[in-house]
């Protein structure tokens, strides 16, 4: 005997619902060829060339290359500013690229110049110089931790509001190897008149300072969030140029300058979001 439900033919829901299971595999296949495109790896690549830089510059700290040792850590700074463009502009603004991002911050802004400044100077101070390299990477990393929560709550730096909590990890980075690079202006032996940068207390001192900056809720400017009017954009741009003329000519001077009146911005910020005082409440009458 032939099975009566040999030649059933299923009902058009069950047809439906297959094709509906179909088309959500290929979507979410689709899907995942669209989380491996170039426009996503962009970012995470400048990320990850930023680390890398880091790195490098720990290697020639290492090696006693201390113009190379520097210029490793500028260029970790430029990966850094472009992987946030560019996650920006290809709308690849993802939680792995933040986390991603501060522990590549940790590495190039936090261990790298801090490993550099005990090469140069701190190692003459024996396990205190240490000490001193070791501080300033823990407040790097309690700094990013604390950036990383904000950002999460919507909390951080915005175009209203242009102002980061805390001096950031690349511009402590940049602080802290002043010393260094006002040693390059000169070129004098140590035992010349300007013998006073490669002082390893100098080098102590800029460590305190950037580590309790960075710690600390002192406003400071955050170029990223800040807007210029349109009227003022050409003269920002003859400005540019004249700001990269001068880092060709000059970079040591340049950057030097340029750190010390981003460094005198800071008490600026620190007026402008000074606390007021709540007017006095007016005294009620009763009739």
């Amino acid at each position: 005997m032939s099975d009566p439900h040999a030649h059933e033919v299923k009902p058009p829901r069950a047809r439906g619902s297959r094709r509906a299971k179909a088309r959500q595999m290929v979507a979410a296949r689709l899907e995942k060829l669209e989380d491996l495109s170039i426009s996503k790896l962009v970012p995470s690549t400048l990320t990850l060339l930023g680390l890398c830089s880091g790195a490098t510059a720990i290697r020639f700290a290492l090696a006693a290359e201390w113009h190379h040792a520097v210029m490793a850590v500028i260029f970790a700074m430029i990966f850094d500013m472009l992987d946030g463009r560019a996650a920006r502009a290809f709308g690849a603004d993802t939680r792995f690229g933040a986390q991603l991002d501060s522990l590549a911050d940790l590495v190039s802004f936090g261990i790298a110049p801090a490993v550099v400044m005990y090469t140069w100077t701190l190692s003459s101070m024996g396990d205190a110089g240490w000490v001193a390299a070791l501080i300033f990477c823990a407040c790097s990393a309690i700094r990013l931790a604390r950036f990383n929560v904000q950002s999460a709550r919507d909390e951080g730096a915005t175009k209203a509001s242009p102002y980061f909590v805390g001096l950031p990890t690349p511009a402590a980075a940049c602080m802290m190897l002043l010393p260094l690079l006002l040693s390059f202006q000169w070129q004098v032996p140590l035992h010349g008149g300007f013998a006073w940068a490669h002082e390893p207390w100098l080098s102590g001192v800029m460590i305190a300072l950037t580590s309790v900056l960075m710690v600390s809720r002192v406003p400071t400017p955050s170029i990223k969030h800040m807007r210029l009017q349109r009227e003022h954009r050409f003269v920002a741009g003859v400005c540019g140029g004249l700001l990269v003329a001068l880092l060709i000519l000059w970079p040591w001077a340049t950057l030097t300058i340029g750190l010390l009146i981003y460094v005198a911005t800071i008490p600026v910020a620190v007026i402008i979001h000074r606390p007021r005082p709540a007017p006095p409440k007016s005294a009620s009458h009763s009739i």
